[in-house]
């Protein structure tokens, strides 16, 4: 018998399941909490779990697919390494451009000459000495590079020769723009290339923890990885091009989502520890983000499933809002370590501290937060940050870290760099308090609530009586912040509908709707589909957004392990973009990946780069591990009429090569391939 092994890796769980190739079924799944410290261990105990359960020997396993949401939470909570931008033939007003500025967050930015026109053709010879400096100078001050060069989408020897030297004189990992995307707007390839940059360390060392483990148990099985899309590509692959993972989890988990319920028309919401991903099942399938996926408010060249993601989870950051008489709270979108969490591994430091809070007669600005340290490159590190991260020596009070309101700022960056993590209050802890959870240590989360409780109002009242009644606000701020990530998601779809998806789903008539108002006016609203609960702690959350929106909501056996689930029933895609120009009448250039190339005639033209975009799609495929490949591509020919005649402008090829992963031992998985347009199959033409 050959089996299929699917793993996510979440920020508080890490899920692994078994399924059985020819029965088409779940044969077992477990769940570890994630070990941000040592990712192997986490994945190791998820992985044996599971297949102790199972029974399972290590030789019948065919295939493992990994899916995460580590990429998505970095970049939700702005998190990632130090990179510097090579900016090569713009300037300084191209930075300003598609968040480009607010992405870098002080990371330093190497300017150069060079670049190229729309034709093609060299712009201004490339400054590679003025590299050369630029890159003594900065050694050892990031971990890697991103570069991105004026029209690279069309010629990108640019790019080429600056990676070659920069590898050449740091050694260290390089991102080139055109890699990653086939399509114009250089400020907005330049953000998807630095965004790129900051994840390599990351993603790599989640795919070397897996393949650690494997190793282990000596599984010899083909590893994939969960691609945006809801497409596989090969590890190999990911570890150049991590971004391709940011929403790689949530793809998943609509995959499983399809798979588990046979739902075809559904809003998808999947709640983790740091995010909430909704998007709409349409006909049993998902759209692709034509303007790229968005996450954490930046809007990258990555194709990816049609999703909103909103930094809110069972992890949430809990904000008492002090602002105004009344008060009130706001959740996310940062992620703590639940307090409830945080005291399993350290009860009696958690508990000490909290002790002594309670016992002192004023609420301290930090009481109830603690600060733990994480393994990571200390450089670029500024003087106050490296004099903070070498104080926190362990698991600490935050107030005992801060010996000033300065030092605020700085381990702010050091929480951004991933260096330190925060724990305090989060919706998981008000679950453990009201009962509604019981894996880890209610006491604690009670006496974090009792400590914020006491904080005050701008009335000068207390933010609550007691422990549960903040508890239930905090899971009611939950239901309500939920319930409006569905309804944007469901106006974003709506079409007919005048305004903004978050404008309509706060507007006041919506909301009185929702409560089914009855005046001189009767208004009612509802969602008219159904909602698909996916994640660990939906059937604890999610029965209240159901009835909130007056639809049904599905819950499947699984929800938990959806992620796991969609990891190892998709399929291999990999697409290939290019474009042929016109620079005069009757000649035409096909910019193929290894130069230019004129011709004279336009279908001449059209056919060579189909034939490279063909062999390029092809190589990538079967790099990925794909086998029976099955070939599509589009043209999408632009032409102008001049004269009553039609005259050629550009044309833009697109071919796609998908199949199924090979898997070991020749087995040959049963499960059922996705249709196009699926999720992990390839778009309709």
């Amino acid at each position: 018998m050959a089996y299929l092994l699917g793993v996510d890796t979440g920020g508080t769980y890490t899920d692994a399941v078994l399924l059985d190739e020819a029965a088409d079924h779940v044969v077992a799944s477990a769940k570890s909490l994630t070990t941000k410290g040592d990712l192997s261990l986490g994945i190791g105990r998820a992985i044996d779990a599971a297949m102790a359960r199972a029974g399972v020997p290590a030789s019948e396993i065919a295939l493992v697919s990994l899916s995460t949401t580590l990429a998505t939470n970095a970049l939700v909570e702005g998190q990632g390494g130090r990179v510097a931008l090579i900016f090569v033939g713009f300037d300084s007003g191209d930075l300003e451009r598609g968040g480009l500025t607010e992405a870098l967050k002080g990371d330093p930015v190497i300017m150069l000459t060079g670049g190229h026109s729309h034709a093609g053709t060299e712009a201004a010879p490339l400054d590679l000495a003025g590299l050369e400096a630029a890159l003594a100078d900065m050694a050892g001050q990031v971990m890697g590079f991103a570069v991105a060069a004026r029209f690279a989408t069309r010629n990108a020897a640019h790019e080429v020769a600056v990676r070659d030297a920069v590898r050449r004189i740091t050694a260290r990992p390089v991102t080139c723009s055109h890699e990653l995307s086939a399509n114009l707007n250089g400020p907005k390839r330049a953000l998807t290339a630095v965004l790129n940059a900051r994840l390599i360390g990351m993603i790599d060392g989640l795919v070397a923890a897996c393949e650690a483990h494997l190793a282990r148990l000596a599984i010899t099985a083909p590893l994939m990885v969960v691609r945006g899309d809801g497409a596989l590509i090969s590890a190999a692959m990911v570890r150049e091009r991590p971004i391709e993972t940011i929403l790689s989890g949530p793809a998943a988990s609509i995959v499983g989502a399809r798979w588990l319920t046979g739902e075809a028309d559904a809003l998808v919401s999947d709640i983790g520890g740091t995010t909430t991903d909704v998007a709409l099942l349409k006909g049993g399938l998902p759209e692709i983000d034509p303007q790229g996926a968005q996450v954490g408010g930046f809007r990258t060249m990555v194709e990816a499933v049609a999703m909103r993601t909103t930094g809110l989870g069972g992890d949430s950051e809990v904000h008492p809002v002090t602002e105004g008489l009344d008060g009130g709270l706001r959740l996310g979108p940062r992620r703590l370590i639940p307090l409830s969490l945080l005291a399993v591994d350290h009860a009696d430091l958690v508990h000490a501290a909290l002790d002594r809070a309670l016992a002192a007669e004023a609420v301290g600005e930090h009481d109830g937060r603690f600060v733990v340290p994480f393994a990571g490159s200390l450089d670029g590190l500024g003087a106050r940050e490296a004099v903070l991260m070498a104080r926190i020596t362990g698991v600490m009070p935050m107030a005992k870290a801060l010996t000033s309101r300065i030092e605020t700022a700085a381990l702010e960056r050091l929480v951004a760099r991933g260096l330190v993590r925060l724990a305090g209050m989060t919706p998981s802890d008000a679950a453990h308090a009201l009962g509604l959870l019981s894996d880890w240590d209610a006491s604690a989360a009670d006496k974090g609530l009792r400590l914020m409780a006491r904080r005050r109002t701008g009335r000068g009242e207390r933010f609550a009586d007691s422990a549960p009644a903040l508890a239930q606000m905090i899971v009611d701020q939950l239901t309500a912040q939920t319930v409006d990530c569905l309804l944007e998601a469901a106006f974003a779809e709506d079409t007919g509908i005048d305004g903004t998806p978050e404008t309509l789903a706060g507007h006041s008539l919506t909301r009185a709707g929702l409560r089914n108002h009855q005046g001189v006016m009767a208004i009612s609203a509802r969602l008219n589909v159904p909602v698909v609960g996916l994640g660990a702690s939906a059937p604890t959350y999610y029965p209240a957004v159901g009835a909130r929106l007056h639809t049904r909501m599905v819950l499947p056996a699984h929800a938990g392990v959806a992620n796991a689930i969609g990891a190892v029933v998709g399929q291999i895609a990999q697409r290939a973009r290019g474009v042929v120009t016109s620079p005069g009448e009757g000649r035409f250039t096909a910019h193929l990946p290894d130069g230019l190339q004129g011709f004279n005639d336009r279908d001449a033209a059209l056919a060579a780069m189909e034939a490279a975009l063909t062999a390029e799609a092809t190589a990538r495929a079967r790099a990925s591990g794909a086998e029976d490949l099955r070939i599509t591509a589009t043209r999408d020919i632009r032409e102008a009429e001049v004269e009553g005649r039609p005259m050629f402008i550009e044309a833009t090829l697109t071919v796609t090569a998908s199949g199924r992963p090979r898997v070991a031992h020749g087995a040959t998985p049963a499960v059922t391939p996705p249709r196009a347009g699926q999720p992990g199959g390839p778009n309709p033409p």
